[in-house]
């Protein structure tokens, strides 16, 4: 009986974990708690302040147990009576409908506690009041002025919904709207003497295109580039590290062209001079050169170095474009004649990574760079072209050689054809001769 012992300690063990796990669970993510509560039985008595209740139906803050006592204060258990005096007693910590400039310092009393908001979500940043602080929101409401954009504004107050959540206001997609309720109103702007046509250029350039027309929420809306929690307008050094957040390849170039210390000394915002900022519209190859579209043109003229850079990398750049679209209309004739094309299309699609490469490479200025890179994806080019040719030859020789297989074919089934009548004369005239 001895070997009793131990199995007995591990069973106890064993069911000791089964049973506490349930405890331990409920312990670490509480369900709300389900009582009577004065505000929401107040509130709803009165359509006029039954709003706020209904709107914490979808709530984020509901929905992980909180009450209006957690915000507002006061005690819900009392009230019950009637009596809201008892509920809304200031002994009691209420605190009712804040002031608007303590709407940040109000909702970053948990917001900005690591703490207490670990237990619902360990990942939500808890810097986002000294952020607010530091925004241009943040600096105009601390000296008093109530027009500014709080907390509230953006997120809602009752209703608040997560970020990721489609219906949000800060969601993706609905960012440039919810930026626009302000911003997009020129009467509630007049006072800034900021322009009120941010909104609508971005809807239509490249970003607003791809964000708002196709989805696409990789596109950047108004926060990614000016922040959310610590919104600023970019500053003119600070323009490329903002572009570059996604564009880095573009960023890393540009660093190393003459414009970069050229733009500094001239005090000129880096990739916003070229490109715009609100609305970009999606780059074209005669932004480049010394044609009528050409941006370089506004600031260099005939003569100087960089006019000759400019039309230099343009021809560059086309004469690859054109080898490319030579290349794929062969061989796409080749294909579409049933020839085998695959490693045509491989050298194409070669050739297209290296077109890409060259549009990145003008950003650094590098006549020799980029010569390099449009040489080789002409090279690609070539070959793709070449074997268009040889298929589209192959193709010829297969068809003059089905003709003469027809012919011969042709040949041979008259022969045949003539042969069997011959064979057939001789027959019916030997069955006559044996007849007579």
């Amino acid at each position: 009986m001895r070997w009793m012992k131990p199995f007995l300690s591990v069973l106890v063990m064993t069911m000791s974990l089964v049973l506490t796990k349930p405890i331990l669970s409920q312990a670490q993510n509480p369900p709300p708690r389900e009582q009577p509560n004065s505000c929401v039985s107040c509130h709803l008595e009165d359509e006029d302040l039954a709003e706020p209740v209904k709107a914490m139906a979808n709530d984020i803050h509901a929905k992980n147990g909180l009450s209006c006592a957690d915000c507002h204060g006061g005690d819900p258990t009392a009230g019950l009576d009637g009596d809201a005096d008892a509920a809304m007693d200031p002994t009691k910590g209420y605190i009712g409908v804040p002031d608007r400039t303590e709407i940040p310092r109000f909702c970053g009393r948990c917001h900005s506690d690591p703490e207490y908001m670990r237990q619902y979500n360990p990942r939500l940043p808890t810097d986002q009041l000294n952020r607010y602080k530091t925004s241009i929101h943040g600096k105009r409401l601390a000296r008093g002025d109530e027009k500014v954009a709080t907390c509230v504004d953006c997120h809602g107050n009752h209703g608040i919904l997560k970020a990721n959540d489609s219906r949000s206001p800060v969601y993706a997609t609905n960012v440039p709207k919810t930026c626009a309720r302000c911003h997009a109103d020129s009467d509630y702007m007049a006072e800034y003497d900021i322009p009120t046509t941010q909104v609508e250029e971005y809807e239509n350039s490249v970003h607003g295109q791809a964000l708002l027309k196709r989805g696409d929420t990789a596109a950047p809306a108004c926060n990614d580039c000016h922040g959310n929690h610590g919104a600023a307008p970019p500053a003119v050094p600070s323009v490329m590290y903002v572009c570059g957040q996604c564009h880095v390849n573009n960023s890393e170039m540009f660093q190393e062209s003459p414009h970069k210390e050229a733009f500094a000394e001239q005090d000129l915002p880096e990739c916003e001079t070229c490109h715009g900022n609100h609305g970009i519209k999606h780059p074209k190859d005669e932004m480049l050169g010394v044609g009528p579209e050409s941006i370089c043109l506004e600031c260099h003229d005939e003569g100087e170095k960089a006019y000759e850079v400019a039309a230099k990398m343009y021809v560059d750049i086309d004469s690859l474009k054109t080898a490319i679209f030579r290349a794929d209309s062969l061989v796409k004739i080749a294909e579409t004649a049933g020839m085998e094309v695959v490693d045509a299309k491989f050298s194409i699609s070669d050739a297209r990574q290296f077109l890409i490469k060259s549009r990145t490479m003008i950003h650094k200025l590098s006549v020799e760079d980029l010569e390099k890179l449009s040489k080789e994806g002409m090279k690609k080019a070539m070959e793709a072209y070449a074997m268009g040719v040889a298929a589209l030859e192959e193709l010829q020789f297969r068809r003059k050689g089905l003709a003469l297989s027809t012919i011969f074919i042709i040949i041979l089934a008259i022969g045949l054809y003539l042969k069997i009548r011959e064979l057939d004369q001789k027959t019916q005239f030997q069955e006559m001769e044996l007849g007579d």
